[in-house]
């Protein structure tokens, strides 16, 4: 079976893993989690980097960080991952749901206003599947209204913005670092991975200050073990932060492959009438986290698409199913403006396919094939 994604590790993620367990600074204390921190942040462009356990847990203590509380509202596109709507509901806060772009497949910035409501507090969007959010008219939106912003940049580690408005427009920017907090995950499947792991990027050094702090059980500076408020253990290892600090010395060339591959993909694939490809906006310097595609009017839906596909041993992912249809989440969330057409197509009818790093180009041609041949079945 051809996976969907395969990380890129080598012998440089084996010296540096061995360097920390040889140290004997394996626990969230060794160095390599600063130099993780430190680096990514300077990567995305960004003065602090906080380091955590995985995505989800950055979401929430984003939200914690933030004082975000029962019956704050959340603003935040339906189709994505239930982590989103969990860090909201884990604090009492309520997500309210947007529909997304047919295009981008992100959060549709022209419905977020109209999603504001008394007890909105922050508005999370989402760039999915590597695409940026077009971030202008969210930040418009949330200056007037006083909304914070927490970028969710899981999958899009290294996606570039360009900005038409302030006082340098045509600016590139990272994904992450426009907000005022970025999130980000580093799980098995991402560009950069330290197999579970995330974390949270900021220039505020006082939102900073205290996302350390909750991060680490709240610990009082000077006396550690006295508590004024419940936090969180969230801590990231040393052996995670080691991988991750050998993985960034790669990103550039996984982002380049997996760039070829979407590339080979929209050239064997891309005049099939039969599916929208995964796209870019003009303003956006897109990366495949994974590469996406959707049937058209007429064409199987993604449920089947994975069986064809698995016959011939290529594995596949259904798109999200949208936060308003998840059971669990039943009760739980408010709709910004109505119905949401739009998440409700790309759930049934979205799949990506692999997409990894270490994907050959005989695989490819395989996994291309069997597209071709699972869109023909009757």
């Amino acid at each position: 079976m051809i996976p969907v994604s395969a990380p890129s590790l080598g012998k440089r993620e084996r010296e540096l893993v061995t360097r920390c367990v040889e140290s004997g600074w394996v626990s969230s204390g060794s160095p390599y989690v600063q130099e993780f921190e430190a680096g990514w942040a300077s990567y995305c462009g960004s003065n602090h980097g906080i380091a955590v356990c995985n995505g989800t847990a950055a979401l929430e203590l984003a939200l914690a960080t933030l004082d975000v509380g029962p019956g704050d509202e959340i603003i935040m596109p339906s189709l994505t991952i239930i982590s989103c709507a969990l860090a909201a509901v884990r604090l009492g806060a309520v997500p309210v749901l947007v529909d997304v772009d047919p295009q981008t497949w992100c959060i549709d910035v022209d419905r977020i206003e109209a999603a504001v409501g008394p007890r909105s507090r922050a508005i999370m969007p989402v760039h999915l599947l590597g695409h940026p959010v077009d971030m202008d008219p969210v930040l418009e939106v949330a200056d007037r209204h006083g909304l914070a912003v927490i970028e969710d940049a899981a999958e899009a580690h290294g996606a570039r913005y360009r900005s038409r408005a302030g006082d340098a427009p045509g600016t590139w920017r990272q994904c992450g670092a426009m907000g005022d907090l970025g999130v980000f995950s580093f799980y098995a499947n991402k560009v950069v991975t330290t197999g579970e792991g995330g974390m949270l990027v900021t220039d505020d050094p006082g939102l900073a200050e205290r996302a350390r702090s909750l991060r680490d059980l709240a610990h009082q500076p000077g006396r550690r073990f006295r508590h004024e408020e419940l936090g969180f253990n969230f801590r990231l290892s040393g052996l995670q932060a080691a991988l991750g600090v050998a993985q960034l010395e790669q990103v550039d060339e996984v982002l380049a492959r997996k760039r070829a591959i979407a590339d080979f993909y929209e050239q064997r694939l891309g005049g099939r009438p039969d599916l929208q490809l995964s796209g870019s906006e003009p303003w956006a310097q897109r990366v495949f986290w994974m590469y996406g595609m959707v049937g058209r009017e007429g064409a199987p839906p993604n449920d089947v698409v994975a069986d064809r596909l698995a016959r011939r041993n290529v594995q596949s992912r259904s798109f999200f199913l949208g936060l308003h249809e998840q059971p669990a989440m039943a009760g739980r969330f408010r709709l910004g403006t109505g119905p949401l057409p739009v998440t409700e197509r790309l759930s049934r009818y979205g799949f990506y396919v692999p997409s990894g790093p270490v994907l050959t180009d005989a695989e490819l041609e395989t996994v291309a094939d069997a597209i071709e041949a699972a869109f023909a079945e009757s």
